[in-house]
This record gives C-alpha cells, structure tokens and sequence, in this order.
C-alpha cells in the first residue's frame, strides 16, 4: 500500500446512520435487522478511495430492506443501515481490524483477526474484487469516529429495540437479514444451487424448533435452504445472542439472483413473488413465536 497519508474529517451531521420501520407499535418478539442494505457513501470518504462507487457497492444486500418491509410494516420492528458497508461493517467485532491499514496504528501487539487478513474486518481494505479501497494509509483517529458517529449509533439502536421487546414479550428473536452472490450459492452445490441460508451458529444460536420452523415456511414455497453453509452467523448472530435469557439470534441470506439482476444492481421479474414470500413467512414466524411464548 502507498504511503501517502490520507487525513480527512467527515461531517456526519449529515448523515442519517439508519431508518427503521415498526418500531412505535411492537405487535410481535421478533426484531429485523438489514446492517448491509446501505448505499451512502460520505464525500469525505469518496475522495481518498482508488476505485468508484460501482465498484465500492459490490459487497452491498441491496434491496434486502424491500423484501423484509412488508412485514415490519405489521408490527414487527427493523432497522435498516443507511451507511455503505465499504465505509464501516457494522457485522463485525470492532476488534477485527487490520493495523497495516494505518500510518498510526497506537496498539501493534494485537494481532488482526481472520476477515481482516483477506481484508474484510470492520473497515474493509479491498473490494469484493479484491481491489484496495484507499489511495494511501489511514488516519488511526479518523476511524475511531467512524466507531462513534455510525458503528456505534446503529449498534445502540438495536440493543433498545432487542430490551423494548424483551421486556414486552419476555423473550426476542433477532433476524439479521442479508443477500449473497449467486456465484458463491452455485458453487457450494454440484446439484442444486442454494437459494436461502440460514445461520445459527450450528445449532447455538436459536432453539431448533425456531429453526424449523422459519426453514419449513420456505421450503413450502419451493426455495432450497442451505444450514450455515456458506454462512453460519458473524458478528450480529453471536453478539446478541444469549439463549439463557431468551434472546435467539439467526443469520438469513437470500440468493440476490432470484430477486435481482446482479451485474446492473436492478430489480427482476421476481422481486415482487420473492419479496412476498419472504415477508409473509416472516409473518409466520412471527405469529409462531408469538404463541411459542404462550
């Protein structure tokens, strides 16, 4: 990497870090969760970056806050990230971090984790096409308020939402809800491509009956489900799950090329057909929880 020295300051007074829908009026223990559905980039940002917004949007679940709105629209509370992933990943520990991304890194005696060695801890180095982002090295401080102005922000919003509902039903199921390339789903079977994949941290994550539940629903409409593979949960699913207190956690990722065209970033013929059966088996599942508690 160049060793020029990128210092910037971004304004975020005028960013809005997140919308959520549903929240007001809480009708079910369930909470939805879309922290990759972001498409805003700060100017600020953009202009320290070696490749263009196209590029930058690769890695980002569009439109995966369209297929889950209808039924947060019932009452089951979502918050959705405004803020591009390539910005700051609010699915990872704040801990996974890569110290060769900085000109003044002040902790070297930490080791970087898995994600930041092929360069997609909290603050990405490269794209999905594993070109580097920034024109030079960062600014330590700098992204210690990306920490503080976005990362933190939604993070807090989603613990209020978690306790507003755990304290209302007794118990809480979080769904954090993601999208995958059809490239990665084609190749992880020889037989049949995966269509959905739901994560649950090889059983920890949620009770199985919760997991069967949500899994048969999709199954009925004729969609294939892969368990944790590609995906098994990151940092969402495991961070706020804690099953001794009846908080359950599961990682849902939809195949983008049944609902969009990948290589334009528009929508397909099926968005509405896909975006329906998602939203009402999310119904399901809610109103499923809503009696399991009973």
């Amino acid at each position: 990497m160049s060793e020029n020295h990128l210092n910037f300051t971004v304004n975020y007074n005028r960013l809005k870090i997140f919308d959520e829908i549903g929240t007001d009026d809480i009708k079910y223990p369930l909470v939805l969760s879309v922290p990759h559905k972001g498409q805003v980039f700060p100017e600020e940002f953009l202009q320290t970056t070696a490749v263009g917004q196209a590029e930058l949007r690769r890695n980002e679940d569009a439109f995966v806050d369209e297929l889950v709105s209808d039924a947060a629209k019932q009452g089951i509370p979502m918050i959705a990230m405004n803020i591009a992933r390539a910005f700051i990943d609010v699915n990872r520990d704040k801990i996974e971090i890569d110290p060769t991304m900085f000109y003044n890194y002040p902790h070297p005696e930490l080791s970087m984790g898995r994600r930041c060695r092929v360069g997609l801890g909290v603050v990405h180095r490269v794209t999905a096409q594993n070109h580097p982002i920034y024109k030079g090295l960062l600014d330590y401080n700098e992204v210690m308020a990306r920490f503080e102005k976005v990362y933190d922000v939604y993070h807090k919003r989603l613990q209020q939402l978690i306790d507003k509902v755990l304290k209302k039903f007794g118990m809480c199921f979080v769904l954090d809800c993601h999208s995958m390339p059809s490239e990665i789903c084609s190749l992880m079977l020889d037989t049949q491509k995966i269509d959905f994949c739901l994560g649950t941290l090889f059983e920890q994550s949620c009770l199985e009956e919760m997991h069967a539940f949500f899994k048969s629903g999709l199954e009925k409409k004729n969609y294939y489900i892969s368990d944790n593979c590609p995906y098994s949960g990151a940092y969402i699913t495991f961070n706020y799950c804690q099953p001794r207190r009846k908080i359950y956690t599961m990682q849902m990722e939809v195949n983008r090329g049944l609902y969009m065209d990948e290589q334009c970033y528009k929508k397909n013929d099926c968005f509405s057909t896909v975006c329906n059966d998602i939203s009402q088996n999310i119904f399901d599942f809610a109103n499923f929880l809503l009696d399991l508690k009973k």
